[in-house]
């Protein structure tokens, strides 16, 4: 909509592919200039506001929250999805709903404990232990005939473990 205190007008468009559905899709920056009024209805001074022209659904996953699922079991098959309701932040400008569903998956867990590895790195970690518990099977042969890489690999690996960074191999999460 165009009125006499504002004009709209598009600096560029490109083709551009979604990096998450690989989805073909146009994205044009809009520049908008709108009047802005204070209380007395005084028009005090023009903004704008820039827009990048794509659907709700193709926003990057920091720009929208989504409903937790209260179907999906705690340990069950990697792959299951579950419909969730995803809304846009208020912040964030889009075309189509606002609103709108989206097949993500469970977190899930095998049941591997964080404590269990930690203590399996610390005290066993030479020997490949920790990294045999988590299903890493090949870096625990690497550890177990390199004596643990000298005891080097085994201090990464407690440090690794520690903050979380290595995982169960299943990509599962810990308990």
């Amino acid at each position: 909509m165009t009125t006499e205190h504002s004009k709209q007008q598009f600096v560029s468009t490109k083709g551009v592919t979604s990096p998450s559905t690989n989805a073909p899709y146009t994205r044009a920056t809009e520049t908008t200039e709108i009047p802005s009024y204070d209380q007395r209805n005084n028009e005090v001074e023009n903004f704008t506001i820039n827009m990048t022209c794509q659907f709700c659904w193709q926003l990057e996953p920091t720009d929208y929250v989504c409903t937790n699922s209260t179907s999906c079991m705690t340990v069950s098959c990697p792959r299951q999805r579950y419909n969730a309701t995803c809304t846009v932040h208020d912040h964030i400008h889009c075309l189509g709903n606002r609103v709108f569903p989206k097949m993500l998956y469970c977190n899930w867990t095998g049941g591997y404990k964080w404590s269990t590895a930690l203590a399996l790195s610390i005290t066993l970690g030479g020997f490949g232990a920790d990294r045999f518990y988590l299903g890493q099977w090949r870096e625990g042969l690497g550890k177990l005939f390199s004596f643990g890489g000298l005891g080097i690999w085994t201090l990464i690996d407690v440090l690794l473990i520690g903050v979380g960074y290595v995982g169960p191999a299943d990509g599962s999460l810990y308990i």
